[in-house]
């Protein structure tokens, strides 16, 4: 399973690929949108775990060129806020398939990606 990590905090996206990996994934990490971008216009990925909040913004319109691209690719957000929390996010992506707090543990995490990121 090819997974992209969208994380701003080197340390959790790190964390998260630990856990990934030792699940058999191959992981690749983004810290910001323009790279995301730059990975996402050459390859295709599973699925993408993305923070909602990146620091550089554009979470949403990385999301919506990953599906217009990939349109097999699901999408996993994180936050660390409540935005989102009514599950609107639904809506607004089509590719959304969970919606996660930053602090949940991260094999929680990784089971998600495992029950999302099977190729359809």
């Amino acid at each position: 399973m090819n997974v992209l990590i969208v994380e701003s905090c080197a340390d959790l996206a790190t964390l998260w690929s630990r856990h990934l990996m030792r699940q058999g994934a191959t992981v690749e990490i983004a810290d910001h949108q323009e790279a995301a971008l730059e990975m996402l216009e050459s390859r295709s990925f599973d699925i993408i775990v993305l923070d909602l909040v990146l620091r550089d913004g554009g979470a949403l319109a990385l999301a919506d060129f990953a599906s217009y691209r990939w349109p097999n690719t699901r999408v996993i957000f994180v936050t660390n806020t409540h935005f989102f929390s009514d599950g609107s996010i639904f809506t607004h992506c089509a590719n959304a398939c969970a919606y996660l707090a930053v602090d949940t543990a991260p094999e929680d995490i990784a089971a998600m990606v495992e029950h999302y990121g099977r190729p359809v």
